[in-house]
């Protein structure tokens, strides 16, 4: 029985996670439009590489961490010593409270950097919010403006211990998936704010267009990434990560075989169908700029039809208000000259 307990109990505890442990973090919109306020007031008066850091608020839900709000923290740093910066603890520790009486529910789970990368002392600014959450959060979001993709990547921090036992234990950042979600209200928000974004001038074909560029070329620094990670591997500068390796090979699975006949036929087949559309396009719009010209020219005609009789009109001003003389007229003038005589 006691043998029986003791594996319940070691059961048990393999499958209870640590308190605080969460295996995706989702941050919402009001998070994104805080970091990118924060970025550009401080970036009017500093230089670009500098970064901005703040404080994340939500809730542990599920194995899930909600990041639904944030505010902003005095933060410096020095860029020739990594080892010296400061954080203003005490605006946090108010700052915080005052969210607290706000909203019960957001608590502090973590904080935020505009990065874009993860720096030497990210571990030190970690450790301080420690205090605050058992297992915070670190979020970098990239706030360029030539960012393709989903802006934010979070990490949390764990202890690396090496096999071979030639390195102490020390502490390392592990990615964490993340993603961005929004509830209805949020929604809501959002789209009346895209809706003062969005241009009315560009139609609507243009900024399909404009999509499908953009996430060509988030598909392509993808493959650019995956293509240095694999040389890197082959060098033997990298370990092999099977993880990776895995996922990877389930990506090719997923690709069609692009050799097949009926493949080939339906890509000829759609291509032929746009490249019809486009000629038809092109035809029409030479039509139409054909006969806008001739508009024009006939236009312009007129208009020069107009000119010269206002010019001849003001050259000779008598004969328009007298008239044309009519041929009764004339007769009239010959009797008068021969009652005369």
């Amino acid at each position: 029985t006691g043998d029986r307990h003791a594996t319940t109990m070691a059961a048990s505890v393999e499958v209870v996670k640590p308190r605080g442990q969460y295996d995706e973090v989702v941050v919402h919109p009001l998070v994104l439009l805080s970091v990118v306020d924060h970025f550009r007031r401080v970036e009017e008066d500093d230089s670009e590489d500098k970064r901005v850091v703040g404080v994340l608020l939500g809730e542990y839900r599920k194995g899930r961490l909600d990041v639904t709000s944030s505010f902003a923290v005095p933060f410096e740093e020095d860029e020739n010593d990594a080892s010296i910066w400061f954080l203003d603890h005490s605006y946090l520790e108010k700052m915080s409270g005052m969210f607290r009486r706000i909203n019960a529910k957001e608590k502090v789970v973590g904080w935020y950097s505009t990065g874009p990368k993860i720096r030497t002392n990210d571990v030190d600014i970690h450790e301080l919010f420690t205090d605050y959450h058992p297992n915070p959060a670190f979020v970098i979001v990239d706030v360029r403006p030539d960012n393709v993709g989903i802006p934010t990547s979070a990490y949390r921090l764990e202890n690396e211990i090496r096999d071979d036992g030639t390195q102490k234990e020390e502490k390392t950042f592990v990615h964490v998936p993340s993603s961005i979600e929004a509830f209805e209200a949020e929604e809501i928000g959002v789209e009346h704010l895209l809706r003062d974004v969005k241009d009315n001038t560009v139609s609507t074909l243009a900024t399909q267009v404009a999509e499908k560029i953009t996430s060509l070329q988030g598909l392509e620094r993808r493959l650019v990434e995956i293509k240095r990670y694999m040389d890197l591997v082959v060098d033997g500068t990298l370990p092999v990560n099977h993880e990776i390796m895995g996922l990877l090979q389930d990506s090719f699975n997923l690709l069609p075989n692009l050799n097949l006949e009926d493949y080939v036929k339906a890509f000829a087949v759609k291509t032929n169908d746009m490249m019809l559309v486009v000629y038809l396009s092109s035809l029409i719009r030479s039509v139409v700029a054909l006969h806008d010209l001739i508009n024009n020219k006939r236009a312009m005609k007129e208009a020069e039809q107009a000119a010269d009789a206002a010019a001849a009109a003001k050259a000779n001003p008598k004969k328009e208000k007298e008239g044309p003389e009519t041929g009764k007229d004339k007769e009239e003038d010959k009797e008068n000259a021969k009652a005369k005589k």
